[in-house]
């Protein structure tokens, strides 16, 4: 079995700082800020995609957005059982990767949460792969690692995650419900992942 996972919802639970490090981009701007909307919009999309349909280039406010995701890293903390289900797949054997539209960040915010050294190779946005749903980024792993499609699962916790696996030909395992698919796992929290019960 294996695991490639989703960073933001899914190993750490960062969607708070997401809003905070946006808000504090509109203030700079001197526009209005609707946090709940806001919130319900990047948990459906992204902030990535939410920064694109604003009036600015996508480039200058990403920078300005990103310096303040990096100013805050600190309060970013794992999600409840986190620790304890990657604790448990090292014991199994399991092969653990990663892949995240997050950029260079990703690795100080890993090490600094102590849970770099899980992941076998870890993707971020910087990676130069097209983003999921795209599945190329899913695909160079499966390909690099020789892994077997059937017994590799991505845990994500967005509609776009089970699309992704989907595209990429493995099972996925969400926080998010779906139907009419075999394929999906649903959880509300990693502390029911019934994997290692």
């Amino acid at each position: 079995m294996n695991f490639i996972w989703d960073l933001d919802g899914t190993l750490i639970d960062s969607y708070d700082i997401f809003v905070k490090a946006l808000e504090a981009t509109f203030r700079d701007y001197g526009w209005d800020f609707d946090a709940a909307a806001t919130r319900r919009y990047i948990l459906k999309y992204s902030s990535n995609q939410f920064l694109k349909e604003q009036p600015i280039p996508f480039d200058e406010i990403h920078e300005k957005f990103s310096k303040y995701q990096i100013m805050w890293n600190g309060e970013i903390q794992l999600m409840e059982g986190a620790g304890e289900v990657l604790d448990w797949t090292r014991a199994q054997g399991i092969q653990n990767f990663l892949i995240t539209h997050k950029g260079n960040n990703t690795f100080t915010l890993l090490n600094e949460l102590a849970i770099a050294d899980y992941f076998e190779e870890l993707i971020t946005g910087a990676s130069g792969f097209e983003r999921k749903p795209n599945p190329q980024s899913a695909n160079y792993l499966i390909d690099k690692y020789d892994l077997d499609r059937k017994s590799t699962f991505y845990l994500g916790d967005r509609c776009l995650d089970i699309d992704f696996a989907h595209n990429a030909g493995i099972r996925s395992i969400n926080f998010l419900p779906a139907e009419n698919s075999l394929q999906i796992h649903k959880l509300t929290d990693l502390i029911e992942f019934d994997f290692w019960k």
